[in-house]
Parts: C-alpha cells; structure tokens; sequence
C-alpha cells in the first residue's frame, strides 16, 4: 500500500521509549517505504565501543574511537520468517544485543560526539537518495533531513514510556527493574535534550503525536492522515 505517488521523505523524531522504531517499521510496512534506524546505528557504534573496551564508566576514548570507526559497516535487513527489521554489524546479526540496557545505559554518550554524529548522517542521507523513506532518531527533522516532507515529533509519559521499554525487556528474558528503566529514560531524556552536538527538539515545523493513549493501529492511521495533508 502506498498512499502517494510522490516519494515523501518522512521524520520521526521524539523522545526514547516512545515507540519511535516500532510506529515507523509498521508504517514502512503499511505504505511500501524503506525504513531506516537511525537510532540502532548509534546503538551498533555503542556495542562496538563496549566490545573493544573503549569505554570506562562514563569515560570513552574518543581518539581509538575515530581511529577505527571507519571500520563499522552497518546495515539492515528485514527477516521474513521473524517478521522483523535486523541491524547488523560487519556482517553479524546483532539486533538483540544492541537492544540491552547496558547498550541503552552507554549510547547518549556515544551519540554527543560530533564525529559520530557526522559519520552517521552522511551514511543517514546516503541511504535516503531515493526517498520513499521513512527514518526515526532524535534529530532527524532538525539536522539530517530539515527538508522533510513530514516531520513528526513523537512524545509520552515517563511513566508510560518507562513501563512499555520495561514490558518489553521482560520479554525478551532480562531481569531489570521498573524503576531502574524509569532512571534510564529520565536520563536519556537529559542528557538527549542537553547535549552540545544535535540536542533534541521539535523542529519549528513538526506535529506533535502524543501517543501516551493510542495503540499502534491508531497511531499509524494518524501518521497516513498527515500524509495525505502534505500532498
């Protein structure tokens, strides 16, 4: 299904654990676009910083960082038989790990770096000369695309949050708590909204979804409603 003739370029930005990557993949799915992870970029970038002892408490070394961060391929691949979209680094298939609260805990650090965010926007934009696509991050609207056809700013409760992010790590068998997953979003909230290097924020001209009360169905028809405004 494809609502449009034109090719939109669609950004989703927004705070963590607001469902970010799970409305945009089923919308990708919905209307036949390309879905990009901004946010697992990061995240692969983290787990390869952490695999290689690059990081030391709240301490990265930035220098080895850029030495070998040339090194990292990234790329995505959707798994018919799990129904889903995997994030792979240099091959290996690491959508899971990537997911952990340890990768979570440490990938506000990696993202505040300049050189990080330079190299990923490039690869970011690269991926997106087409169009048909919809991407999801923290400064998608604002730094990477800021000619979006649709810029959404996606927004809900902590507490909301923090009992979906804690729903879905139980699942996945992690013995974490509520109120540890409470502390790690009102963090990322802080240090994503402070940092020097691309802060979080609403660009000027993106709609605000409030999905603290809305199920992924009526999110996603929300989303294609807006589409429909833009042609």
């Amino acid at each position: 299904m494809n609502t449009t003739n034109r090719k939109l370029i669609i950004a989703v930005d927004g705070h963590s654990s607001c469902g970010k990557s799970t409305v945009a993949k089923d919308l990708a799915k919905k209307i036949d676009y390309t879905y990009i992870d901004s946010g697992a970029m990061y995240r692969v970038i983290t787990l390869f910083a952490m695999r290689n002892n690059l990081i030391n408490g709240e301490q990265l070394d930035e220098n080895k960082l850029a030495h070998l961060i040339n090194d990292i391929n990234i790329t995505f691949s959707y798994n018919n038989d799990l129904k889903r979209h995997e994030t792979f680094m240099n091959g290996e298939l690491v959508e899971d790990e990537i997911r952990s609260l340890e990768v979570s805990n440490n990938v506000s650090l990696i993202a505040t770096i300049k050189f990080v965010r330079e190299k990923m926007v490039s690869l970011q934009r690269k991926l997106s000369e087409a169009g048909a696509v919809i991407m999801d991050g923290r400064d998608i609207g604002t730094v990477v695309f800021p000619n979006a056809d649709l810029k959404i700013f996606m927004t809900a409760d902590v507490e909301v949050r923090a009992i979906r992010r804690y729903k879905e790590l139980k699942d996945k068998g992690d013995d974490i708590s509520l109120d540890a997953i409470r502390e790690n979003v009102k963090k990322r909230d802080f240090i994503d909204e402070n940092r020097d290097e691309s802060p979080l924020r609403k660009a000027d001209d993106a709609i605000v979804l409030n999905n603290s009360h809305m199920t992924k169905e009526e999110q996603l028809e929300w989303i294609v409603t807006r589409m429909s405004e833009v042609q």
